[in-house]
């Protein structure tokens, strides 16, 4: 079977969207290509993101591969499943300009996860999958009906067939790029200690998180944790150095330590950076991430109270001093540091200001606390209205909006209601 994998060609005009606009690797559709053609289909990627294609040329590119199954995702990558556009505007942009392409069309991604009978009644995709799915693809080209993890339209009913699914990830072979997209990735994600003098990358060491955090939208789709592999793991880094790739992102949801793995990068001299939580790193490892190669953390603290961070169930040890001390000790050893706040009710605002100056007097960034937006399938939205329904996205902006008359910094247009976006793309 032929199967097209597709990234649209993102905009996020007037959208709630906390991810990065830049374009990077498709990881799933790269693992995805990789199960697909060992289990004898052919598959082909085709980014309208990293490649700049308007839907029209993306379609035409479809098209041309004449495929008998093709698969759109609703988030522009893994990495940002968890904080994805709430609207589906862009998808159903694709889907629109994909209309005459004949064969079974799908849907993958956060939407589809956590929503799967809302996602089909805005997307005319004939099966959406919920959780992970690149071991669905497989299951779904090789003929297989209704497969565990998927939502499938029946006589014009929805027919949802268990729940979300996960991939086994552990044995995942090492992941291949064209050099030609490579050489378009020159964006570094979460970089400030230089100028990108070459291309960067993102790899997946681990999948899932073994906490459970009330703010994090994963319960759906990348939960359980899981490590990679380390052979095809360092392979796929090797690889990505040998095509002039200076710097690599981890989009682990949490890159907990590893000690194998960072030795292997000490001898590799590569740059990178993560995300992770700082209290679970003891001194020996900060040290040792350090000497790895990582130019940057983005930690995870969101509150400076212990009330506050029992109240988001981070199961956190250490003392907010304690906290400090290890962010400043991850500064003596990585360039840049970035201590994430989420706006507490709890953390009183001249507290915090002191602290995050105290922080930056030692050359770690803490941000300014940001307000929380309540994702379909996170523990904080189901603390507002129980499990997400057909209304759940719809419903959690609108909140957002009532709620928070400010916005983020990385957005330069207000927000819109989520209908009236998509209402945007019927017009």
């Amino acid at each position: 079977m032929r199967v097209a994998l597709v990234n649209p060609h993102w905009s996020f005009d007037h959208s709630i969207y906390f991810g990065c606009r830049a374009p990077h690797l498709p990881l799933e559709y790269g693992c995805a290509k990789r199960l697909l053609e060992a289990a004898g289909h052919e598959a082909q990627i085709i980014d309208g993101q990293l490649f700049g294609l308007p839907h029209g040329d993306v379609a035409q590119a479809v098209k041309d591969f004449r495929p008998d199954m093709t698969v759109v995702t609703t988030a522009p990558s893994y990495l940002f499943w968890r904080c994805a556009p709430p609207e589906l505007r862009v998808p159903q942009e694709l889907f629109s300009a994909l209309e005459a392409i004949e064969g079974m069309k799908i849907v993958v991604g956060p939407h589809a996860s956590t929503t799967p009978r809302a996602t089909l009644d805005k997307l005319p995709a004939d099966v959406a999958v919920m959780g992970e799915c690149e071991e669905v693809l497989v299951a779904l080209a090789g003929g297989e009906r209704n497969p565990a993890g998927t939502a499938t339209r029946n006589a014009g009913e929805v027919e949802i067939n268990g729940g979300p699914v996960a991939t086994r990830f552990t044995d995942l072979p090492a992941l291949q790029w064209d050099a030609e997209w490579i050489n378009r990735h020159y964006h570094h994600h979460h970089r400030f200690d230089a100028e990108p003098a070459g291309p960067g990358a993102e790899v997946e060491a681990s999948r899932g998180c073994p906490y459970h955090c009330t703010f994090c939208a994963k319960d759906n789709f990348r939960d359980t944790y899981r490590r990679r592999d380390l052979a095809p793991l360092l392979a796929e880094i090797d690889s990505l150095l040998h095509m002039g790739v200076e710097y690599i992102y981890f989009i682990d949801e949490i890159f907990l330590p590893n000690k194998p793995l960072l030795e292997a990068l000490v001898e590799r001299r590569a740059k990178f950076g993560v995300q992770t939580r700082i209290d679970l790193w003891k001194p020996e490892m900060i040290e040792l991430l350090g000497r790895a190669g990582c130019v940057s953390i983005e930690a995870g603290v969101e509150s400076l109270t212990r009330e506050g961070r029992d109240l988001l169930e981070k199961k956190c040890k250490l003392s907010t001093l304690e906290l400090k001390e290890r962010l400043i000790l991850a500064k003596q050893n990585v360039p840049f540091v970035q201590a994430n706040l989420i706006e507490m009710a709890e953390d009183d605002a001249e507290m915090v200001a002191e602290w995050r100056e105290s922080l930056r007097a030692h050359g770690v960034w803490a941000n300014d606390p940001v307000p929380l937006f309540p994702y379909p399938g996170s523990p904080d939205y189901r603390k507002l209205w129980g499990l997400p329904d057909d209304q759940a996205w719809e419903r959690a902006v609108s909140y957002y909006l009532d709620r928070y008359g400010a916005f983020s910094d990385i957005q330069d247009q207000a927000p819109q209601p989520l209908d009236r976006l998509e209402r945007m793309h019927a017009a």
